[in-house]
C-alpha cells in the first residue's frame, strides 16, 4: 500500500507565493510520474503539472511561467512552487503519483487535497 501525505496549501493573496509538498510512503519498488492536479467548484479536474521520473516537465498553459514542479527521488517527493498566484488558482489541489509496487505492479494513487485559496 502507498500513501500520499500533502502539505503547504492555504490562503494568500493574489500576486503571492505558496509551495505544496507531497510525500510518498509504503510499498514502493519505483515511481514513475508525479503530479499536481486542481479541481475548483463547478469545474472539472484539471492536471497541473507533472514530471516524469527522468525530470521532463509538463505544464498546463494557465500556469506557465508562474509555477515549478520538482521531484526529490530520494524522498520519494513533489514540490510545486506556485507564484504570481492569482485569484483563479483558486482550487483543491492534489498530488498524484504514477507507482510501481513491484517490478510488475503498477498503481495510481492519489492525495487527500490540500485547498489553495488567492484573494483578490
Amino acid at each position: 500500500q502507498v500513501q500520499l501525505v500533502e502539505s503547504g496549501g492555504g490562503l494568500v493573496q493574489a500576486g503571492g507565493s505558496l509551495r505544496l509538498s507531497c510525500a510518498a510512503s509504503g510499498s514502493i519498488f519505483s515511481i514513475n510520474a508525479m503530479g499536481w492536479y486542481r479541481q475548483a467548484p463547478g469545474k472539472h479536474r484539471e492536471l497541473v503539472a507533472d514530471i516524469t521520473s527522468g525530470g521532463t516537465t509538463n505544464y498546463v498553459d494557465s500556469v506557465k511561467g508562474r509555477f515549478t514542479i520538482s521531484r526529490d527521488n530520494a524522498k520519494n517527493t513533489v514540490i510545486l512552487q506556485m507564484s504570481s498566484l492569482k485569484p483563479e488558482d483558486t482550487a483543491v489541489y492534489s498530488c498524484n503519483v504514477d507507482v510501481m509496487i513491484t517490478r510488475w505492479e503498477r498503481r495510481d494513487v492519489w492525495g487527500q487535497g490540500t485547498q489553495v485559496t488567492v484573494s483578490s
